[in-house]
């Protein structure tokens, strides 16, 4: 596990949940952070969405602690704001940080008044428990549906030494692109400024998070923090700013393709590529339709090789193609020629498609140069036992 300095980690049971798993985390940064942040582009936002934008202007991007409660949104509800603005005023005050420096995460249930006191008589206790190890701890923490926790870490050599890079995500349904419905938060030990983290990091999101897709259904909690606090000294620029830039796209796609794994009640993880369409936008267009349509998703889950749902489903994109120069894969497999049906061994291709991983490739023969990677799974009877009885 590659950690990167300066930073500490806690997680405790406050009570939030039902079940009596850590469900309150804190991530500090020991100096204040360079910050940079995506958050849901839902209509509508919780109230810690709307909490963490306002601090990330006010203190011109720098964030000291995140604070993650886990098993409520703290969403459309009468004490939202109040609850988010107590939990960093307490939070900022144990710390001995400005307010405007502690940005407020949460996920869970939406429409549930949280009762702020469960947080503020928790956050000494999570406080007390910060340690420089304890990064896994919050990785479980902030899991709500999913069944397992999700990290990755990188290094990135320059000069004399090296970079450090950690990311945990937390995310099993309601995932959707633009952007896809999780907590994410990335640290740094770089010397790097917001303005040069923020475009670099929605340049990362739209080849990572925004390539990702579970059931079509897009969160109001959304909210992907980069954190670098510089405390490696190292300060990269030229070509190691652009292999620091490389190394964040691929954390942050290893990141998405562990939700689409764990999608809710998914047996298997499905890749999307799409090539050949006239600009990579076309390209996503044509991905994420695929991507999000039921009788695709349902067709996988049941190892049916079904390209013509493939086709349809680019077909209803939005994105202009020729149909008569389609051709489709399942599993490396050619199962469509130039729009047409391909020969291929029905039964062959269905014990490939019973594996748990599997690749759709859509290729639009020509000159167009287009491409784009998707990930998403396939939709079973588990996704709707677990969603049918989520609140209760």
């Amino acid at each position: 596990m590659l950690l990167p300095l300066g930073y500490r980690y806690a997680s405790t049971y406050a009570g939030i949940r039902k079940a009596k798993k850590d469900d309150l985390s804190l991530i500090v940064s020991d100096t204040p952070a360079s910050s940079a942040a995506v958050f849901t582009t839902n209509l509508v936002q919780a109230a810690p969405v709307r909490l963490s934008k306002a601090h990330l202007r006010s203190s011109k991007g720098k964030t000291s602690a995140i604070v993650i409660n886990a098993g409520n949104a703290n969403c459309a509800t009468r004490t939202g704001e109040a609850v988010s603005l107590e939990t960093c005023r307490v939070a900022a005050a144990k710390l001995g940080i400005p307010v405007n420096q502690v940005l407020p995460a949460s996920t869970g249930v939406i429409g549930v008044e949280l009762p702020v006191a469960k947080i503020t008589k928790a956050l000494p206790r999570v406080i007390k428990g910060l340690s420089a190890s304890r990064f896994q701890d919050v990785a479980d923490a902030i899991m709500t549906t999913d069944l397992v926790p999700k990290t990755a870490f990188a290094e990135v050599a320059i000069g004399n030494g090296s970079i450090k890079m950690a990311g945990m995500t937390k995310g099993s349904g309601m995932i959707h692109p633009n952007m896809a419905t999780t907590l994410a938060f990335v640290m740094t030990d770089a010397v790097i400024p917001s303005s040069v983290l923020q475009p670099m990091l929605s340049a990362a999101t739209e080849l990572s998070f925004n390539r990702l897709s579970v059931d079509g259904d897009q969160s109001t909690n959304d909210m992907l923090v980069l954190l670098a606090n510089g405390a490696s000294a190292l300060k990269p620029s030229g070509d190691d700013l652009d292999l620091f830039s490389s190394a964040l796209i691929l954390l942050l796609q290893d990141l998405a393709a562990q939700i689409a794994k764990d999608g809710e009640g998914a047996q298997k993880r499905v890749t999307i590529d799409v090539s050949g369409a006239a600009s990579d936008e076309e390209a996503s267009r044509i991905a994420r339709a695929i991507a999000n349509s039921p009788l695709v998703k349902t067709a996988i889950a049941g190892s049916d090789p079904n390209w013509g749902r493939i086709l349809s489903a680019a077909g209803y994109s939005g994105s202009k193609f020729d149909p008569s120069k389609v051709d489709i894969a399942l599993q490396g497999v050619q199962v469509c020629s130039a729009g047409l049906a391909a020969p291929f061994s029905e039964k062959a291709l269905k014990k490939k498609l019973d594996e748990t991983e599997c690749l759709i490739e859509f290729n639009i023969k020509g000159r167009g140069k287009g491409k784009s990677r998707f990930w998403t799974c396939d939709l079973t009877k588990g996704y709707i036992d677990i969603n049918a009885s989520y609140r209760t």
